[in-house]
């Protein structure tokens, strides 16, 4: 039986899309497009969450040092993705558009420390993809249907953030990413997609970037494209560059980056449009003071600790230790060709 509230959803999302078509950025054409990019996130994000549930079990939440209640809400985000795949579908069909059919994928994760960072990852990705393609919907209807999925995303990235030992709001503002970098990270996800299915867009070359991120300390990035000057950051609504030289930059210290989710790219000028970047992005992680006091997750019999903390405790306990996890991360992703770094060396 169809909850009243999907049916109230389902209804909306035809009432609210109408066909038309209307000229859009980011590289997509037009507003169908968009939406069927989001689409393409919100099957990738619904099949990691379908795939993680079926493979680790409350038994294994728990030794991993999470309570119960931390795998019931990754339930709910499971089926907050499945219901944006159907609501996107819906509206897509509305508007006389075909509705992208989901992929092939292939996840890191071999446990569910790692499944829990890679989630944290995604989530921040997909909040940042549907801030990077607001400015380019013309269609009001449009945008709010998209407002509605982005509030949601933010919320499921602050929890994971959260249980994971991480500030949950570590800046005042996301950042908004184009759709051809994001499209550069989650592509390599996919193993395959049906005829018609994959975005239309080709990924920059691959970033690789090691090192412990750090405002203020240098970090180390490889790619096999040439001609990049400078590395660009972003974070919140801020973008900010530092020379690169000897493959190796800075992490600025201008105050325009923040803690937590940063991208970075190699440019062949101060300017971070897709025509003037070299590589990238990669996505690094930095650490922030902040509260770590899960409730339903982990650390919590012992109260507040600095995030710093939480990631160092040994994993015999009820908090979470990130260093096996993090460096399996990041050894899979420089393999298939970077895109991300949560490093804590």
């Amino acid at each position: 039986m169809i909850k009243p509230y999907k049916l109230a959803l389902l209804a909306a999302s035809v009432a609210l899309i109408d066909a038309a078509e209307v000229s859009g950025g980011g590289g997509l054409k037009n507003d169908s497009e968009i939406l069927n990019f989001a689409l393409t996130l919100e099957h990738l994000e619904s099949a990691f969450y379908a795939r993680g549930l079926k493979k680790y079990d409350q038994a294994a939440f728990t030794k991993a040092g999470f309570s119960t209640t931390t795998r019931q809400s990754i339930q709910k985000v499971y089926n907050d993705e499945a219901s944006h795949v159907n609501f996107l579908t819906s509206a897509l069909q509305a508007a006389g558009a075909t509705p992208v059919q989901p992929c092939n994928y292939t996840f890191p994760d071999e446990d569910v420390k790692t499944f829990m960072i890679v989630s944290q990852i995604l989530e921040g990705v997909g909040v940042s993809a549907y801030l990077g393609a607001a400015s380019s919907i013309q269609n009001p209807n449009y945008l709010t249907a998209a407002g509605a999925i982005l509030t949601v995303e933010a919320r499921h990235n602050a929890y994971v953030r959260f249980v994971n030992g991480e500030s949950p709001f570590p800046t005042p503002m996301d950042t908004p990413v184009q759709p051809r970098a994001i499209y550069s990270i989650a592509s390599q996800f996919f193993t395959s997609c049906p005829n018609g299915s994959a975005p239309g867009f080709q990924s920059f070359p691959e970033l690789n970037v090691t090192g412990k991120p750090v405002i203020g300390g240098n970090i180390t990035l490889t790619s096999n494209s040439t001609g990049a000057t400078f590395c660009a950051f972003l974070s919140g609504l801020n973008s900010t560059f530092t020379p690169y030289l000897n493959n190796t930059c800075q992490i600025p210290t201008d105050g325009k980056v923040s803690g937590g989710q940063v991208y970075i790219f190699l440019t062949n000028a101060q300017n971070i449009t897709d025509y003037f970047v070299v590589a990238g992005p990669n996505v690094i992680e930095l650490d922030i003071a902040g509260s770590v006091q899960p409730f339903g997750g982990v650390n919590q019999t012992i109260g507040a600790l600095s995030s710093h903390t939480a990631r160092n405790k040994a994993s015999s306990g009820t908090s979470l230790s990130f260093e096996k996890s993090t460096a399996f991360l990041a050894t899979y992703f420089l393999i298939i060709g970077g895109g991300f770094l949560y490093l804590m060396i």
